[in-house]
C-alpha cells in the first residue's frame, strides 16, 4: 500500500519525478494501459431499445394490430394498411433521432463542464482535463478543489480534506506527507492519502496520482452507487399532467365517434381505425419530448454564448429572475488587475522612480503569493489569482523577477488564504533568518500591526479606494525560531506595518450596457464585493448600479442587522463591501422572502451554500473553484456579468418558444378532433332526421397520421428554434407561480383549434358539394389538404405576437423551410397518381385548389383581426 511507503519509495515504485513529473511520451503510454480517469457509466440505451421503445403507447400498438387485421379481413385495402404502418414507423424514427440529439447536447455540455487539474508535466505547470490525469503525474490542490484522483501526497501545507463522500466521516480531515507505518487501516486513517471525488476545505498541497478511474476508491463502488433518474424540469411534469388530462378527454370523444361512425352504417373496422388514428394524433404524448428537444437546443445555444447549464430547470427560472447578486472582481470587472500606487513613506505611481525600500515592499508582497508567470512560446502564461499575478508583474517593472524573488527565499511554512481572515501568511528563510509576511486588507492588517499611525494610514487607503483602486496591505514577524505550530494567533498579530498598494481593476466595457438592458427588462442588479466600501460605491456609482435613493452597506454593519430587519430593508441595498461569504447566504434569503427569483454569483468553497440556495446558482468557469460549480445551476466560462443577462435573455426566449410549441401542437390536435366529432355528429343528425345523405368522415386513418407527422412535427420544432427577440428583454420577469396557460394561453388555444377544425369542415363540406358520392374523394382531399395548410399558415400566426406582415415573420428559416417542406408533400400527394390513389384522394381542379387554399389562409386573416384589436385596446 503507498500509505506505506515513503515519499521517495512511491515516486520510484510510479517512475515520477517531483520535480518535473511527467513527460509527454510516459503520460501517453499510460493513457493507454490505463484508461481515462473516469468512472464507468451506466449502459447506454441502444438505437433499437430506443426504436422499441417508441411503440410502448397502448394507442400505438391498439393501430398497428388494426391495421394488420384489416389487411387480414379486407386484402384490397393493403394500401391504407400499409401507409399507416409506413407513417408509424417514420414517427419512431423520428422519435429516436430527436431523443438522441437531445441526450447529445446535453453530454456535450457535461463535457464542458468537466473539471480540471493543475499538473506538472516535463518541468512545466499546465491545467489539463481531470480525466487525462495518469498514474504518476504531479498534482498541485488548493482550497476549493476537487481531488482528480487518487493520490499519495508528497508536501502538505495545513491540507485539509472533505471525505464524507467516501468515508461518510463529516469533519475534514488533516492531510500528512510523512509515512504511516500502520497497516491495513481504514480510509479515513490514511491521512497520507488524497481520495477522488473528495474536497479540498483548507491549505494546499503536492502529490503524485496512484490510481485512476475505476481503479480508485470511488471506482471500486462505483457499481454499488444507484443509478439516477433522469430528471425532469417542473414544466416537463405540468405537461406531463395536462397530456393526460387531454388524452383521457380525446379518448372519451374518440369512443363517442367510433360509436356514432358505427350507428351510421360506417364500416366498424374503417371507423375503428379512424377513432384509434384520431387518438394517436390527438393525444399530445409528444409534449414532454417536445420541451426536452427546444430545452436541449436552447441550452446548446447558451453554451455557445459562454453559459453552461448543468441543471435542465434552470433554464425554466432564468426567464423568472429578476435579483441578480454580483461578485464585483473579474465579474463585473475585467478581473486585469494592475498595481498603479503603492505607499511606504508617501503615496507615489508606480511607475515613478522607487527607493531601494520601497521596492524590497514589493517583494514582499511578491514573496505572499502562490501565482506564477512564466513564459510559453514568447506569450506570458498567469498561473494564478489575478491579484496575485498583479504583485509579481508590479515586482518584474524593477527587474525583481519571481524566480530570482523566490529563489532568493524559501518558503518554509505558511497559513493559506481565507475569506474570514481576509489574510495570507508565508515565512520564509534567508541567510538563516526566518521572516513571516502577512498581506491582506489594509483594516486588518492594521489592528494586527503594532507602533502604526492608525489614521494616516486609513486616511490613505480611504484616498485609493475613492478612485475606484483596491487596497492591500503588508506586514511582517521577525522569527527567532520556527513555531511548533503555524497558526493564526502565532503569527498574525503583533506586526510590523510596512505599506500599501492600490490596483484597478476596470469594469468591463459590456457591463454598463447589460445592466442597462437588465433594468429594462426589470432585473436589478446587486453588487457583493470584499472591497472597501468606498471602493464598492465608486465603481457601482460608475455602472450605474447604485441608484439616488439606494444604499451601500458593510458585512459590519449588515451583521448588526437581525433576520426580520434585513428583511424589511432589503429593498434599500444596492451594495454590499467586505462581504463573507456566509453573508450572501442572508441576502438571497431576504429577497426570496420578498418572493424574488435570485441569481447569485460566487466562485470560492465558502460560496457554495449561497449557490445552493439562490434560485440561479453562477459559478465562475475561469476563477471558480470545482466545489463552486458543483453547487452552481449554471457556470460562466468567461467570469462576465453580461453573460448572465445573455443567458437571462436565452431562457426568456426558450420558454417563449416552448409556450409557442405547445400553443400551436394542442390547438392543431384540438381541430383534428373537432373537425371528426362534428363531421359524426352531423352524420348522426342525418341518420336521425332520416335523411339519405352519405356524410362520411373528412379524414381517413392515414390522413390523421400524416398531418401529425409532417404538418404537426416540422413546423412545432422550428417554432422551438426560434431566436429571442430583443423584444423579450423589455417586458417584467415572469412570476414564478405563473401559470404555464396564463394570459388566456389556454383559451386562445381551445379558440384556434375550434376555428381549424371548423375551416376544415368547411373545406369538407365545399368539396363535399362538388362530389356527393359515399367516398367523396373530393371532400377528403379538400379536407385533408385544407387542414395540412391551415396548420402550416397557423405555424406563422403562433412564431409572433405581432402582425405577420411585418419583416421578422420570415426570419425563421427552419420554419420557413418547415413551411416549403410540408406544402410541397401536400401537393406531391395530390398530384402525384399512385400517392393520391394511396391516400385515397384525387386531383384537385384549379378553383377547388384556390378555395382550399383561400380557407387555410383565413386562419391567418382571423388571427390578425384578433391580433389588431388587441393592439387597438392595449392603446386606448
Amino acid at each position: 500500500m503507498f500509505v506505506n511507503l515513503s515519499t521517495e519509495e512511491v515516486l520510484k515504485r510510479l517512475e515520477s519525478n517531483s520535480s518535473s513529473g511527467l513527460s509527454e511520451e510516459k503520460v501517453k503510454s499510460r493513457q493507454s494501459k490505463y484508461g481515462l480517469n473516469t468512472l464507468d457509466e451506466k449502459k447506454r440505451q441502444s438505437l433499437l431499445i430506443k426504436f422499441l421503445l417508441q411503440f410502448k403507447d397502448i394507442l400505438i400498438i391498439i393501430l398497428l394490430i388494426a391495421a394488420i387485421v384489416s389487411i387480414i379481413v379486407d386484402p384490397n385495402e393493403w394500401i391504407e394498411s400499409l401507409i399507416i404502418l409506413f407513417v408509424v414507423l417514420i414517427n419512431a424514427f423520428l422519435g429516436v433521432a430527436q431523443e438522441s440529439k437531445a441526450e447529445k447536447s446535453l453530454e456535450a455540455l457535461q463535457m464542458l463542464s468537466s473539471p480540471m487539474a493543475k499538473v506538472l508535466r516535463d518541468g512545466k505547470v499546465n491545467t489539463v482535463e481531470s480525466k487525462d490525469l495518469v498514474p504518476g503525474d504531479i498534482i498541485f490542490i488548493e482550497a476549493g478543489d476537487f481531488v482528480p484522483a487518487d493520490a499519495r501526497i508528497i508536501e502538505s501545507f495545513k491540507l485539509q480534506v472533505d471525505e464524507s463522500a467516501l468515508t461518510g466521516e463529516s469533519l475534514p480531515v488533516d492531510k500528512i506527507s510523512e509515512i504511516i507505518t500502520e497497516k491495513n487501516i481504514p480510509l479515513g486513517d490514511q491521512k497520507n492519502m488524497l481520495f477522488s471525488s473528495t474536497i479540498v476545505t483548507y491549505g494546499r498541497g503536492t502529490a503524485v496520482v496512484t490510481n485512476t478511474g475505476m481503479n480508485t476508491e470511488i471506482g471500486k463502488i462505483a457499481s454499488m452507487l444507484s443509478e439516477t433518474k433522469k430528471q425532469l424540469t417542473p414544466l416537463q411534469v405540468k405537461l406531463n399532467q395536462i397530456g393526460k388530462v387531454i388524452g383521457l378527454i380525446a379518448i372519451i370523444i374518440c369512443v363517442v365517434i367510433f360509436l356514432l361512425e358505427w350507428l351510421i352504417g360506417q364500416d366498424s373496422l374503417d371507423a375503428f381505425k379512424t377513432s384509434v388514428a384520431l387518438a394517436v394524433a390527438a393525444i399530445p404524448e409528444g409534449l414532454s419530448t417536445v420541451v426536452t428537444v427546444v430545452l436541449a437546443i436552447g441550452v446548446e445555444k447558451m453554451a455557445k454564448q459562454k453559459a453552461i447549464v448543468k441543471k435542465l430547470p434552470a433554464v425554466e427560472t432564468l426567464g423568472s429572475t429578476s435579483i441578480v447578486c454580483s461578485d464585483k472582481t473579474g465579474t463585473l470587472t475585467q478581473n486585469k488587475m494592475t498595481v498603479v500606487k503603492i505607499y511606504k513613506e508617501e503615496l507615489k505611481n508606480i511607475d515613478s522612480n522607487l527607493n531601494e525600500q520601497e521596492k524590497e515592499m514589493l517583494a514582499l508582497f511578491a514573496l505572499c503569493t502562490d501565482a506564477e508567470i512564466s513564459e510559453v512560446e514568447g506569450e506570458k502564461k498567469r498561473i494564478g489569482d489575478p491579484t496575485e499575478t498583479a504583485l509579481i508583474e508590479a515586482n518584474n517593472l524593477y527587474g525583481l523577477v519571481e524566480e530570482n524573488i523566490k529563489n532568493k527565499y524559501q518558503r518554509v511554512g505558511e497559513l493559506s488564504f481565507d475569506s474570514d481572515r481576509k489574510m495570507m501568511t508565508v515565512i520564509v528563510k534567508y541567510n538563516n533568518e526566518l521572516l513571516s509576511i502577512t498581506k491582506g486588507a489594509p483594516d486588518i492588517i492594521i489592528s494586527k500591526s503594532k507602533n502604526v499611525d492608525r489614521e494616516k494610514i486609513l486616511d490613505i487607503n480611504l484616498q485609493m479606494a475613492s478612485e475606484a483602486l483596491r487596497v492591500l496591505a503588508v506586514g511582517i514577524k521577525k522569527l527567532t525560531e520556527m513555531p511548533k505550530e503555524i497558526t493564526s494567533d502565532i503569527l498574525e498579530n503583533d506586526l510590523e506595518f510596512v505599506g500599501l498598494v492600490g490596483m484597478i481593476d476596470p469594469p468591463r466595457e459590456e457591463v454598463l450596457e447589460a445592466i442597462r438592458i437588465a433594468k429594462k427588462a426589470g432585473l436589478r442588479t446587486i453588487m457583493i464585493t470584499g472591497d472597501h466600501i468606498v471602493t464598492a460605491k465608486a465603481i457601482a456609482t460608475k455602472l450605474n448600479i447604485l441608484g439616488e435613493n439606494e444604499l451601500a452597506i458593510t458585512s459590519e454593519d449588515l451583521n448588526k442587522l437581525s433576520d426580520e430587519e434585513l428583511f424589511e430593508n432589503i429593498e434599500k441595498y444596492s451594495v454590499y463591501a467586505r462581504v463573507a461569504p456566509e453573508d450572501k447566504v442572508r441576502i438571497v434569503d431576504a429577497w426570496q422572502k420578498k418572493n424574488k427569483v435570485v441569481a447569485m454569483t460566487g466562485d470560492g468553497v465558502n460560496d457554495s451554500p449561497a449557490l445552493k440556495k439562490a434560485d440561479i446558482g453562477c459559478a465562475m468557469g475561469i476563477t471558480g473553484t470545482d466545489v463552486a460549480k458543483e453547487a452552481a445551476s449554471m457556470i460562466l466560462v468567461d467570469d462576465n456579468f453580461a453573460t448572465i443577462i445573455s443567458a437571462v435573455k436565452q431562457g426568456r426566449g426558450i420558454y417563449l418558444n416552448i409556450k409557442k410549441t405547445v400553443r400551436y401542437l394542442l390547438s392543431s390536435n384540438i381541430g383534428e378532433v373537432v373537425t371528426i366529432f362534428l363531421a359524426s355528429i352531423i352524420s348522426g343528425i342525418f341518420l336521425l332526421l332520416g335523411l339519405n345523405i352519405q356524410f362520411g368522415t373528412p379524414l381517413l386513418a392515414m390522413h390523421l397520421l400524416w398531418v401529425n407527422l409532417i404538418t404537426d412535427t416540422l413546423p412545432a420544432f422550428a417554432l422551438g428554434m426560434e431566436e429571442p427577440s430583443d423584444e423579450v428583454m423589455e417586458i417584467p420577469p415572469r412570476d414564478k407561480n405563473e401559470s404555464f396557460f396564463a394570459n388566456k394561453l389556454g383559451f386562445k388555444i381551445a379558440i384556434q383549434g375550434v376555428m381549424i377544425g371548423l375551416l376544415t369542415l368547411l373545406a369538407y363540406i365545399i368539396g363535399y358539394s362538388f362530389d356527393s358520392s359515399e367516398s367523396s374523394k373530393v371532400g377528403h382531399t379538400m379536407a385533408f389538404f385544407t387542414l395540412s395548410s391551415i396548420q402550416l399558415f397557423h405555424a406563422f400566426n403562433v412564431k409572433t405576437e405581432h402582425s405577420v406582415f411585418k419583416n421578422e415573420t420570415f426570419n425563421n428559416k427552419f420554419l420557413n423551410i418547415a413551411f416549403i417542406l410540408g406544402l410541397g408533400l401536400q401537393l406531391m400527394i395530390m398530384y402525384v397518381p399512385a400517392f393520391a390513389s394511396a391516400f385515397k384522394l384525387t386531383q384537385l381542379t384549379p378553383i377547388q385548389l384556390i378555395i382550399s387554399l383561400a380557407i387555410s389562409f383565413s386562419v391567418v386573416v382571423i388571427i390578425e383581426i384578433s391580433k389588431l384589436v388587441k393592439r387597438r385596446k392595449r392603446l386606448n
